[in-house]
């Protein structure tokens, strides 16, 4: 059920923030076969940007480029790297990698990713789609799980401590790793990119619980259909509405889609940053840390 509502989710999500020309274009997606991992998908998106960025960033960004995202989805493990797409060569290298595992529990296995990478200084981050506070624009009542009722399942609202007692559950493991080597931006790039990566986590989470009467149900095939008629729409409004635009692949691997065997020790592309839609402010609850400063970083996200 997650596996099916996470699709449709990312879909879903990622039509509704194609306007303006500014959304997840879609350039591949297309069944990819693992030697370790086994079947899997191998996903190609350009995150198209610019308005959505922060003013300090827009200050030493092009008026118009776009991210490239590299998808590899073995689930429940899933790769994914990004690389910044431009017509300048004059701005600063990203690097971010993401490694994903999805495991039916709250939370509570420890290394899941049995990771050498895990050294130094990394920090642990529980994430609570019900009650961790996200962005007031990205805020809807009828995303709210603190007030979501599903009519098909039965499942919800969620109350305080539901992560200890609601069934099914899964939690979606996320090791991030961000890398900004510029002396004078370098914390304020990572602390940036963990910050609406973490926003992420929540808003998509959020919805694919209150969207569960829309997907649950449907087959695999069927979520496949969905997400190859949304995405064919979602390339089309951002064909009409994007302006015309010159773009050079900075940093691109030649033609293969092939993920490696294990996870590497540093990110599959040049550089990275991964954000849909940067916020300007992010409320958080005083227990949580305002700004996340280290350059690895484990967020965890439970859903039922």
């Amino acid at each position: 059920q997650y596996r099916v509502g996470q699709l449709y989710t990312i879909s879903k999500h990622s039509h509704q923030e194609s306007e303006k020309g500014e959304g997840v274009e879609v350039v591949k997606n297309e069944p990819h076969e693992d030697p370790v991992h086994g079947p899997g998908q191998f996903t190609e998106k350009r995150v198209h940007l610019s308005s959505k960025l922060p003013g300090w960033a827009r200050a030493v960004t092009p008026r118009i480029f776009y991210i490239t995202e590299k998808a590899w989805n073995y689930y429940p493990y899933t790769i994914t790297a990004d690389s910044l797409s431009l017509q300048c060569s004059f701005l600063p290298k990203f690097s971010i990698y993401i490694e994903t595992k999805y495991e039916d529990n709250c939370g509570d296995s420890e290394n899941i990713f049995h990771s050498d990478k895990i050294l130094g200084d990394h920090e642990v981050s529980f994430l609570d789609i019900a009650f961790d506070e996200i962005p007031e624009r990205y805020y809807r009542s009828l995303e709210d799980p603190r007030f979501f009722s599903s009519a098909k399942t039965g499942r919800g609202p969620l109350r305080e401590g539901w992560r200890q007692h609601t069934k099914p559950i899964m939690c979606s493991y996320k090791l991030v790793s961000v890398k900004f080597e510029v002396w004078g931006l370098q914390t304020r790039v990572e602390q940036f990119v963990h910050k609406v990566i973490r926003d992420i986590l929540l808003i998509g989470h959020r919805q694919a619980f209150a969207w569960v009467d829309e997907w649950c149900g449907m087959t695999m095939e069927e979520v496949r259909r969905y997400e190859q008629e949304t995405q064919e729409a979602t390339n089309e409004l951002i064909g009409l509405v994007a302006p015309a635009i010159s773009v050079s692949e900075v940093g691109q691997p030649t033609a293969t889609h092939s993920a490696p065997a294990s996870a590497p020790s540093t990110p599959l592309s040049d550089e990275a940053p991964e954000f849909l839609a940067p916020p300007k402010t992010r409320p958080r609850k005083k227990s949580a840390p305002e700004t996340l400063t280290l350059p690895a970083l484990r967020e965890r996200a439970g859903a039922e």
